[in-house]
């Protein structure tokens, strides 16, 4: 996710570059604050409309809800798959049937508001005890310039529940639009003195006397924010950078922003148009001010997995800003995680060209494009991509990617190749190119030319698990290098302790070691962790074998084969289970995939 937080790689489902920094609200109990947050925004357990409406029988001779119950009853559904278009509109039929039931509006409001439909706005002109329904007219009387109106409203929430951080930011940027700074600034003080606040309340401090032009408490501010934070995300760095660049010190703009490379292997591609826009301010009025905040909230929110909350902070930044790029990339990457690449990719329309991370946008629109079934376009934008950024691999290696998950492997290579040709020096982050290289030659049948990839990309990251586990896998199903695939295995093992593939890949080299009783109990422990992967049933059917546990090396064979596995496995799981035709159960892999990072 990108805003507050780093940005993650885009599509990159062959290797995990690490999670996003939280923007700076480190709550003390992310269990009570999502208790916390989710009461606020809890709206019906079970209640119904206060007018049900007829029911009618269908088919089957079972009843279906029909009317305001039933409009009811499909948005609550569409609500728990998170399908707010759907939720959205049902829940608004329900509404207009039961116009006076607060539950119904309540959730009818939600819905719309996470869709971002208008009609979340009348909604909550009906709703005077909900937080989230105040927070969005302070935002109409905000965007109004009504600021007397929106300080009103904003010290009227509770600084408790899903306030009690907003609250103090919201009205310091209210007061700070009705010309008074220092009322602003003493609203802030108290939460830059405490440890957990310290980053978000600087940082807002500093943006607020920037803003009224208090050059010396915006660099004390700005300061104690840069040293919270750093620069290990890109909103932050560009807020920091700016700051630096306007007061007359252009080389430490250009250093925080190129620290975001050692971070962020995306930030990479829009370095040169972020250091283009590096003299203008990042919140040129208090309503990009209140924007920021709920940014900050959100990417707390994120950071707690409380990722339904975080969309509807977004869509009030984006209700404020709709320019924030940085809340579009986020709500993105909530959208896809939610698995809807439809919505993603419709948030990210919006982004012009000369916004600084539109490089970004494109090779997240492309990712989505692929998702959503338009890999012909993603293609043609990936090569396009190449030809505008003729210095950045990031294009040529999205571009491999796409083409390895199709078993376009020769393709894919070219692509490899083009981008590790833009390197000149590899640096600890470019491993990444030559492990996915490796894959790719891997599959072609080109061993030696892999496993120098392999090996070159642990020299980069000595410590990198998947590679770790790509490379002593293959040794392990190879019979070669078992006792340094062993150790290889193990490390990987300690650093991902419950991820299954890892573990499968330990326990194939213990069985081809001739460890059988610990492979057994170390692939029943990768059985555990990924119930549904045939490959690793598979090994643990072989191992059950070895030990002569036939019934049940013939159930875990038979059960890979229910798991979809790939042809060729296919192949050599019905071979063991029929003895007739002189198979060797047990005597080799089920599979021949490494199932961590493909």
């Amino acid at each position: 996710m990108i805003g507050w937080v780093a940005i993650l790689p885009a599509n990159r489902n062959s290797h995990d570059i690490g999670k996003a920094e939280c923007y700076g609200l480190r709550m003390s109990s992310a269990r009570n604050l999502r208790r916390v947050l989710l009461l606020a925004l809890t709206v019906l357990s079970a209640c119904a409309a206060s007018d049900p409406g007829p029911m009618s029988r269908g088919r089957g001779d079972r009843f279906a809800p029909t009317g305001a119950f039933g409009n009811y009853l499909a948005g609550r559904f569409a609500l728990q798959r998170t399908d707010m278009t759907t939720a959205c509109n049902d829940l608004l039929k329900a509404q207009a049937a039961a116009p006076d039931d607060p539950e119904v509006t309540t959730q009818a409001f939600v819905a719309c508001l996470n869709t971002g439909r208008p009609e979340a706005t009348t909604l909550a002109r009906r709703l005077p005890d909900n937080p989230v329904a105040q927070l969005l007219l302070a935002n109409v009387d905000a965007k109004a310039g009504r600021w007397k109106a929106t300080e009103r409203r904003v010290a009227g929430l509770p600084r408790q529940g899903v306030t009690q951080v907003l609250q103090p930011l919201l009205l310091a940027w209210s007061l700070q639009a009705d010309g008074r700074p220092d009322e602003a600034l003493a609203v802030l003080r108290p939460f830059i003195d405490v440890q957990r606040s310290r980053p978000t309340f600087s940082l807002h401090a500093a943006l607020i006397a920037d803003a009224a032009n208090r050059r010396d408490d915006a660099d004390k501010y700005y300061r104690i924010a840069r040293a919270e934070f750093g620069s290990s995300s890109v909103r932050v760095a560009q807020i920091l950078a700016s700051w630096q660049a306007r007061s007359g010190h252009p080389a430490e703009a250009q250093a925080t922003l190129a620290g975001l490379a050692g971070t962020s292997n995306d930030a990479q591609i829009a370095l040169p148009a972020l250091l283009q826009s590096v003299t203008s301010k990042p919140v040129t009025s208090p309503t990009d001010g209140m924007a920021e905040a709920y940014m900050a909230f959100a990417s707390a929110l994120t950071s707690q997995n409380a990722n339904d909350l975080s969309i509807v902070m977004l869509r009030l930044a984006l209700d404020l800003r709709p320019d924030l790029t940085a809340a579009r990339l986020a709500a993105s990457e909530i959208m896809v995680a939610q698995r809807h690449p439809e919505a993603a990719l419709a948030m990210l329309s919006a982004v012009p060209s000369q916004d600084p991370l539109s490089a970004v946008v494109r090779l997240r629109r492309v990712a989505l494009q692929d998702r959503t079934g338009k890999t012909d376009a993603a293609l043609s934008d990936l090569r396009q991509m190449s030809a505008d950024y003729p210095d950045s691999p990031l294009p040529e290696l999205q571009l491999g990617d796409l083409y390895r998950t199709k078993q376009r492997h020769t393709e894919a290579i070219a692509a490899y190749d083009r981008a590790i040709a833009r390197v000149a020096r590899p640096g600890r982050n470019d491993w990444v190119m030559y492990y996915s290289r490796g894959i790719s030659l891997e599959r072609s049948n080109q061993w030696p030319k892999a496993e120098a990839d392999f090996l070159f990309a642990l020299s980069l990251a000595p410590e990198q698990p998947l590679v770790l586990n790509y490379l002593g896998y293959s040794w392990a199903d190879k019979g070669l290098n078992l006792d340094r695939a062993r150790d290889m295995l193990q490390k990987a093992a300690q650093r991902r302790p419950d991820d299954g593939s890892i573990i499968d890949s330990l326990g194939w080299v213990l069985f081809r070691q001739g460890a059988i009783q610990e492979a057994v109990k170390t692939l029943e422990r990768a059985v555990e962790l990924e119930p549904d992967d045939p490959t690793i049933n598979g090994h643990l059917g072989d191992s059950y074998w070895a030990v002569g546990r036939k019934i049940e090396a013939q159930y875990q064979w038979r059960r890979a084969l229910t798991l979809n596995p790939p042809p060729d496995d296919v192949a050599k799981l019905e071979a063991k289970l029929n003895p007739a035709a002189g198979a060797q159960p047990g005597g080799g892999p089920a599979g021949g995939s490494v199932a961590a990072g493909q």
